[in-house]
């Protein structure tokens, strides 16, 4: 399979989110938001244990959008409809394109958590990941003690497949840290949709 050859939506739009793909030139809006986050990501996030450079930022931006046009990961920026404000970064990691599964990762400016955010562009990569991409599988994977985050899945109505236990460490790398995977197959995407259709 040439997956160079896949196409794959550049961007995308909820009820109240633009979500597209990270461009040269992002660097400084996200390295902006991971500042002011900082303290809410580190304890989660593995390369956040201490703030990184502008350069540092722009650079990683610069790889992920290499990445994208490669197919290896694909990731998004959400930004706010109405405000043009950087709310979070979303990315599909992990990929096999042969079966097709997908991993989604995430994260969130501060600012914005707890207000359906994340939930409203979880939701629609994963209608993305099932609708454009032909996924069989959909995994998030995340820290058993990250509530806010695997409050996400269960939101979705993801299946808690099982528990990694003791099989990774904290971002600190100080403790050991279980794992949650929570996934969802085509059938039950399917399947939760009908019935969301049906009570709606």
């Amino acid at each position: 399979m040439n997956t160079l050859a896949l196409k794959v939506p550049t961007e995308l739009c909820t009820d109240r989110l633009l979500i597209r793909t990270p461009k040269p030139g992002d660097g400084m809006v996200v390295y902006e938001a991971i500042c002011e986050s900082i303290n809410e990501l580190k304890p989660w996030i593995k390369f956040l244990q201490k703030t990184p450079t502008k350069e540092n930022v722009e650079i990683l931006i610069i790889r992920y959008y290499i990445q994208f046009l490669q197919r290896l990961t694909l990731s998004y920026l959400m930004f706010s409809k109405i405000t043009g404000e950087f709310i979070g970064f979303l990315i599909f990691h992990e990929i096999n394109w042969e079966i097709p599964k997908f991993e989604i990762g995430y994260w969130i400016h501060s600012k914005f958590s707890k207000k359906g955010y994340m939930t409203e562009g979880v939701r629609k990569l994963v209608e993305v990941a099932f609708e454009e991409l032909k996924a069989n599988r959909v995994e998030i994977r995340c820290a058993a003690n990250n509530v806010q985050s695997h409050a996400i899945p269960e939101k979705l109505s993801f299946k808690l497949e099982g528990v990694l236990e003791m099989n990774d460490l904290t971002a600190n790398k100080k403790e050991l840290s279980d794992t949650y995977i929570f996934a969802m197959t085509r059938p039950n995407y399917y399947l939760n949709l009908a019935n969301s259709n049906r009570e709606g």
